[in-house]
């Protein structure tokens, strides 16, 4: 078995021109003229017997054998990679990540002190945005967006899914049902979040009220965490995903007023540029450690009454 195993830069060699589907462009990733890459490549098919790619007239595609090769060999860079800066990597490295102003407000600082213990020598730089979808820090190493996880030209690994909640400064009357408070929240004014005002009607609904009820709007706010500080002012009653919320509920500034929750199937996702697959061993460092620790999040309830579309953070 020893003897079967390929040279390390025969790997490495197949392994850029996979990524980026030429000889050409994979040269300047190994240092290597683009015909040393081809001569690697072939040796590397001629030791296992199998075709990796197709030449075509404009760069290379993979063969079935080499879409099947390609996962574990990656797989294997990225573990050394990881083990070495991990065990090794002393000298100040910095790590730009980018994220929904939200999600980095409210749910990534309570977990980064546990990051910084495990890997001293890595400083972050976040970046954060109010509509994850536009790339203002095109340079950030790993992203955090909200959606359904269809972002071409990245691969992108759910992180959490919570269910919307309703939070409000005062919890709601004794005996007080849910369909009533949230008919009497609809009268007296509720916050909105942009891109998401249309999740009352649907929470409305869920819990057997008149969804056509009209909903008189006390503030309209551009992020879930701007929108929190106005729910804890007491403003008004505000629906908001339940993970954004969740240190407000335990500081004691907000409550649930009632139990009742809107499920999601969109979720926040941990994305890496696919050419950088298999790149920075740091940013495979904080996405192994970002997902080891997600909390799976929320609902259990998928495809259970209506679902919200998609929310800007």
């Amino acid at each position: 078995m020893a003897a079967k195993l390929p040279p390390l830069n025969w790997l490495r060699a197949f392994e850029a021109a996979a990524r980026h589907s030429s000889f050409a462009k994979a040269a300047s990733d190994v240092n290597l003229t683009p015909a040393a890459v081809s001569y690697q490549v072939r040796s590397l098919e001629q030791l296992l017997g199998f075709r990796l790619f197709e030449r075509l007239p404009r760069g290379l595609r993979l063969t079935d054998v080499g879409r099947a090769y390609l996962p574990a060999i990656r797989r294997a860079f990225d573990d050394i990679a990881m083990s070495t800066v991990g065990l090794f990597g002393r000298e100040e490295v910095v790590l730009t990540v980018r994220a929904s102003a939200s999600y980095a407000t409210l749910v990534l600082p309570r977990r980064l002190p546990e990051f910084r213990q495990l890997y001293p020598h890595i400083s972050i730089r976040l970046f954060s945005t109010i509509w994850s979808d536009r790339p203002e820090n095109e340079d950030a190493d790993v992203e955090i967006r909200y959606g359904d996880g269809d972002w071409p030209g990245w691969t992108a690994e759910r992180l959490e899914t919570f269910e919307s909640i309703v939070v409000a400064k005062a919890p709601a009357r004794s005996g007080q049902s849910a369909a009533d408070y949230l008919s009497e929240c609809a009268a007296s004014g509720v916050i909105l979040v942009m891109g998401c005002e249309d999740l009352w009607p649907k929470l409305l609904a869920r819990v057997g009220a008149d969804p056509a009820l009209a909903i008189r709007t006390a503030a309209i706010a551009d992020s879930s965490a701007m929108a929190l500080e106005m729910a804890a002012s007491g403003l008004a009653p505000l629906l908001v995903s339940r993970g954004f919320a969740d240190c407000y509920l335990e500081a004691g500034r907000l409550v649930r007023p009632i139990e009742t929750a809107l499920p999601t199937r969109q979720g926040h996702f941990l994305l890496m540029p696919v050419e950088e697959t298999g790149g920075r061993a740091e940013a495979m460092l904080f996405k192994d450690w970002l997902m080891a620790g997600r909390s799976g999040g929320g609902t259990s309830s998928r495809g259970e009454g209506p679902e919200p579309a998609s929310v800007p953070d």
